[in-house]
């Protein structure tokens, strides 16, 4: 009788290797097992068999709590040398999207993310990602603050994804009858984790479905909580990680040769360089690096750039492979450390990693004469970033960075905390000081910011204040404008469908924004600019989104930005020149935006979108009539060749008149075609014309004169037309990060007439090259 009730007990029993997430099974004991799986896509090897299995997804988004639609399972082992990944993701539903893509290029095919806390801190995770025929793509997420040394271009306000790091990892994957199978490889060399044994991870597995425009997550994360990532489920018990000895030295050789004509045709200026960056990891979470003269790197950094009259700085994210080990411990709020700002350097030496609860990044470089403001001096550079874990969530941190350029110097410190509380709430703040001296005059000023969140499932609200005084200069990090103080109050309102609705997710922002002139808004004055608006994101069943934005705004003058604006006055016998009179506020600025993009379809998808309504054109300051409109169309024919067309259209008319202020035209096309995992070849072509009118006085039309102040005279400001076209095109062999042949070639042209192509004339053009190799140890 004790036989059959046993046998009974075991038939009715939850495997204890099959962690199922919705039923709170989080808990996960992969096996060690010595031995090797060759990655190859097909999950038939033994091994496989005794991996812990990861099942029981939950949609995330656009709707949590669901059970996911698509079932999917993560099979999960590791060996000495590294974690193992198989992964069969199920899709009776819809067609699988999979392209043979570059690396980090997978954003419109189905993929699935493993991210691993290895340091548990709930705090950051690696990301690894892989599309259904295993392409990679890889960073770091992070809770809070984010990419601040990689720019904003790391994610936006609400994300916090930075997706330039590369890290050294296999994968391989199959489309197969009912879905898609992946098997990953993670070296413990490629990765940073904790000192000692045993050791906890925490881990979650993100599903994208493009068909549908589902996401989905292993661990039953919810949208009411301030941290992603505080919802991760765990690997326990890890033992015997042998990391080894982490000595990773990457040659290289670069050159450029640029021309430009002259007298007598054209002139090319050839520079070659050769570098080498090294990596040695001191301990499993400590990483020290050195370089020697690092490459550019900016072939892949500063394509695509679209700007339409732009009134401050244009961020270039960070590519150059030995600054971006470890940037995500240089994050710090404001983004006070921006490693672009680094132009050429001959050299440096970085320490990041963890010790205890502490993150640290340590950077010293110094940069080429050519980048000081003297052209004879080398800049040095000193940058600090410490943090440290409070807690569940929390942070607190502090930083500090020093140029030295000869004689001058910038030195900014900062102290930062971040604090989690009720699951929901946090609360940020910032203080910082910078100390400059240029030609022996000193300046210091403040920057300051507080921010309190709450990210409820149907409301929250992220409310900051931030203030940057005039003489604040971080030359160290990227703050594009100073002399403000900034409230910026946003409050959320989301609601969901029911299953199989028409309308799966409705979110609206309701924003208050306000920019103040620093000393304006300690003495209680107006402000400069007022903006309230509406945004609506809406998702509807079939991953279409519409999104409308009305806003009202109402903007006054920075006098100082018309210093050098002058106009005639006078009878029509005597004229004198008298400064620029700065107009008044001008009140009820509205416009409205809509945008609508498709589903990724598995060889096409579009969005467009059309601003009307007022502006202002600041460069004459007066309100205009403004139309803008954008479209977007990719189109994939087959898995290896990628094509996406862009246009911007952009014009201001005066209101006063109805004459044209200026007009901007902007179509782009890239080309991509995927030779091989490792081989592309990518054409891109920009053609940008834009035209503005002479400035006038919005008062009496009369033309404005601009100021000279080095020779005391002036010049109309008058009328400026540029008509260019950029062609680029690039071959990139890329088998590994660190092992690259990029091969390229740009050519700059002009026309004096817009779209007609008969008259173009070159007037730049360059030619590229980079050959590096990853040794590793």
């Amino acid at each position: 009788m004790l036989i059959p009730l046993l046998f009974a007990l075991q038939a009715v029993a939850p495997d204890s290797n099959v962690y199922h997430g919705r039923s709170g099974q989080l808990a996960v004991r992969p096996p060690r097992i010595e031995a090797t799986a060759t990655i190859d896509g097909v999950l038939e090897e033994d091994v496989w068999n005794r991996a812990a299995m990861l099942t029981g997804f939950s949609q995330y988004q656009p709707v949590d709590g669901a059970a996911a639609i698509d079932s999917c399972e993560v099979r999960v082992w590791y060996s000495p040398s590294g974690m193992y990944f198989g992964v069969r993701a199920f899709e009776p539903h819809g067609i699988v999207n999979a392209t043979l893509a570059d690396r980090d290029k997978i954003d419109t095919d189905d993929y699935v993310q493993i991210l691993l806390d290895t340091f548990n801190d709930r705090r950051r995770a690696f990301v690894f990602g892989v599309n259904p025929l295993g392409i990679q793509t890889d960073g770091i997420r992070s809770e809070g603050t984010m990419g601040a040394a990689g720019g904003p271009g790391a994610g936006g306000q609400f994300q916090n994804l930075d997706l330039n790091p590369d890290f050294v990892f296999e994968s391989k994957g199959r489309v197969v009858e009912d879905g898609y199978e992946v098997e990953v490889f993670i070296p413990f060399k490629s990765i940073r984790y904790q000192s000692g044994e045993p050791q906890t991870w925490a881990i979650n597995i993100i599903r994208k479905i493009q068909h549908s425009g589902y996401e989905d997550t292993w661990t039953p994360a919810r949208r009411a909580n301030a941290s992603f990532l505080a919802q991760s489920g765990t690997l326990e018990d890890l033992t015997g990680l042998r990391r080894g000895l982490v000595v990773d030295v990457n040659p290289f050789a670069t050159g450029k040769m640029l021309g430009e004509p002259d007298t007598t045709g054209w002139a090319y200026d050839a520079t070659p360089e050769v570098g080498v960056n090294a990596r040695w990891g001191i301990t499993p979470n400590l990483t020290f690096d050195v370089t020697a003269n690092p490459d550019f790197s900016q072939v892949e950094a500063d394509v695509g750039q679209v700007t339409v009259n732009e009134r401050f700085a244009v961020f270039f994210p960070e590519k150059r492979p030995f600054f971006l080990e470890g940037i995500e411990q240089f994050d710090t709020p404001n983004q006070l450390i921006y490693m672009r700002r680094i132009i050429n350097p001959l050299g440096g030496v970085k320490l990041a990693g963890k010790a205890g609860r502490t993150n640290i990044g340590f950077l010293s470089t110094i940069d080429a004469k050519a980048a000081s403001a003297t052209g004879s001096d080398h800049p040095i550079f000193n940058l600090l970033r410490l943090r440290r874990d409070l807690g569940t969530s929390s942070t607190i941190g502090v930083s500090y960075t020093d140029k030295i350029d000869g004689d001058d110097y910038n030195r900014v410190a900062s102290a930062d905390a971040r604090i989690v509380f009720a699951k929901l709430y946090f609360v940020e703040a910032q203080i910082a000081g910078a100390f400059t001296r240029t030609d022996g005059s000193s300046v210091a000023g403040p920057l300051w910011q507080i921010t309190a969140d709450r990210t409820g499932r149907h409301w929250g609200f992220h409310y900051t204040v931030s203030g940057i005084h005039p003489d604040f200069q971080a030359q160290s990090g990227f703050v594009p404008r100073t002399g403000i103080v900034h409230p910026f109050f946003v409050n959320r309102l989301t609601a969901y469908g029911n299953p199989g609705a028409l309308l799966e997710n409705w979110t609206a922002f309701f924003a208050l924004d306000g920019i103040w002139d620093y000393n304006d808004f300690f003495d209680a004055r107006a402000p400069l600019e007022t903006s309230v608006s509406a945004t609506n994101f809406i998702t509807l069943r079939g991953n279409w989104r519409p999104t409308i934005t009305p806003s009202w705004s109402t903007t006054s003058f920075d006098p100082a930005f018309y210093d050098d604006y002058y106009v005639e006055r006078g009878t029509p016998t005597v004229t004198d020149t008298v400064a620029f009179a700065v107009p008044d506020r001008i009140n009820d600025v509205f416009t409205i935006s809509a945008s609508v993009a498709t589903p990724e379809f598995p060889g096409f998808s579009a969005s467009i979108g059309t601003t009307i309504g007022k502006d202002i054109t600041f460069f004459e300051p007066a309100r205009a009539n403004a139309l803008a409109f954008h479209a977007t169309f990719a189109w994939r024919p087959t898995d290896q060749l990628r094509t996406e067309a862009r246009y911007v259209y952009a014009r201001l008319n005066r209101e006063r008149d109805g004459t044209r202020f200026s007009t901007a035209h902007i179509p782009r096309l890239k080309i991509e075609y995927q030779v091989s995992r490792p081989i592309f070849v990518r054409v891109v072509g920009q053609y940008v014309s834009q035209e503005r009118d002479a400035l006038r006085d919005p008062r009496t039309d009369e033309p404005i004169l601009l100021l000279d102040p080095d020779t005391g005279t002036f010049s109309v400001a008058a009328p400026v037309t540029s008509n260019d076209l950029r062609i680029d095109w690039l071959f990139s062999y890329r088998p590994t990060p660190g092992t690259v042949v990029f091969l390229g070639y740009g050519a700059s042209l002009t026309e004096p007439n817009a779209f007609r192509f008969a008259e173009l004339e070159r007037v730049a053009d360059g030619f590229f090259l980079k050959v590096s190799y990853l040794f590793r140890m």
